[in-house]
């Protein structure tokens, strides 16, 4: 069943999908093309019928070639109508194809200014990165990640979970990773993709701190929690938070955003969370996929970065920074988060 699954993720499906577009279109391209011919040789003709079904079915683009170069089918009513519509609906799926190889593999680095009137005012203009999902990222984009943030002054760096434990990528990432330069250390818990226990450890190997149901104060009024995975494990807020006073500034790492729509946030300024990856496929950003059910129990609330947990304290969502396997982002952008925080007074 592994290997099954591994031969799964193994396909590149986007670059089969476009194949499969580049060869239908130069299918209808010559279909058209062999209709011309047998009108010429005034021969049975292909349907007319055949012919608008092949262009609706996204082979616009080989129609339209088609009709100019062989002077084809252009001036019947039917036609003039067929082919622009068709046109369109062959530029869809080839925009988002276009979109998936370009701009959805590069990362882009997003600023966020946050306000929050239990900040301290002390630490303002502090610069919080976060990064989530890595999965399969290559070592070249970590290093990439790495420069990058190195030279946008981070204070503290927080992971939100979701590597690849085959082959041991995890360890070199988290090696990555770890030459991020920033004031007050990198944190992180686990993703429904990890072992907890053998990335703890390797977290542990190259100094990256470990969010375990847990939290701790980075400054004196600003506290940093983490809870459990809610596929893999028993996440706990009110354990991870425990140690944290009232008035303190409270920041939750929760790799699956559902947990704060099942359990008590009313005492936290700000949750981080990633595992949904903006929908991963989308139409246009719409993330379709999502209310399928299988990643999320509250459809596309956690879509769109920035919403509420049950009790309205604010969520980011993360799309994500990494690849997962030979799945297609598309119009889902890997990104970076990075916070400026102020006091909201």
């Amino acid at each position: 069943m592994s290997y099954i699954i591994r031969l799964f993720f193994s396909i590149d499906f986007a670059l089969i999908f476009t194949l499969s577009l580049i060869f239908w279109n130069i299918f209808v391209f010559v279909l058209y093309g062999i209709d011309k011919r047998l009108a010429i040789k005034n021969k049975h003709r292909i349907k007319e019928k055949i012919l608008i079904f092949c262009s609706l079915i996204f082979g616009g683009i080989g129609t339209f070639f088609a009709t100019i170069l062989f002077n084809h089918k252009k001036r019947k009513i039917i036609f003039k109508i067929i082919i622009p519509i068709s046109v369109f609906l062959t530029l869809i799926p080839t925009i988002h194809i276009i979109h998936s190889y370009i701009l959805d593999r590069i990362i882009v680095y997003r600023e966020k200014t946050f306000f929050d009137s239990q900040w301290s005012s002390e630490l303002d203009g502090y610069r919080i990165a976060f990064m989530t999902d890595f999965h399969t990222i290559s070592e070249e984009s970590m290093n990439n990640v790495v420069r990058e943030l190195n030279n946008r002054n981070i204070d503290l760096l927080v992971l939100g979970g979701d590597f690849s434990l085959r082959d041991n990528h995890y360890r070199t990432i988290l090696n990555i990773i770890s030459n991020i330069e920033t004031t007050d250390g990198i944190f992180g818990v686990e993703g429904n993709h990890d072992n907890a226990e053998r990335l703890f450890l390797v977290k542990s190997e190259y100094g990256i701190g470990i969010l375990d149901n847990s939290g701790l104060y980075i400054h004196p009024n600003f506290f940093l929690a983490g809870v459990h995975d809610l596929w893999n494990r028993n996440p706990n807020i009110s354990v991870a938070t425990s140690n944290a006073n009232n008035d303190s500034f409270i920041l939750l790492v929760s790799h699956n955003p559902d947990v704060s729509m099942i359990q008590d946030t009313s005492h936290l300024n700000l949750i981080l969370s990633g595992h949904i990856h903006g929908g991963q496929i989308t139409f246009f950003g719409w993330p379709f996929y999502l209310f399928r059910g299988s990643i999320t129990s509250f459809g596309t609330r956690f879509a769109s970065r920035f919403s509420e947990s049950y009790d309205g304290i604010p969520v980011y969502t993360s799309f994500g920074v990494g690849e997962y396997y030979s799945v297609p982002r598309v119009f889902a952008r890997p990104e970076v988060v990075i916070f400026t925080m102020y006091n909201k007074n």
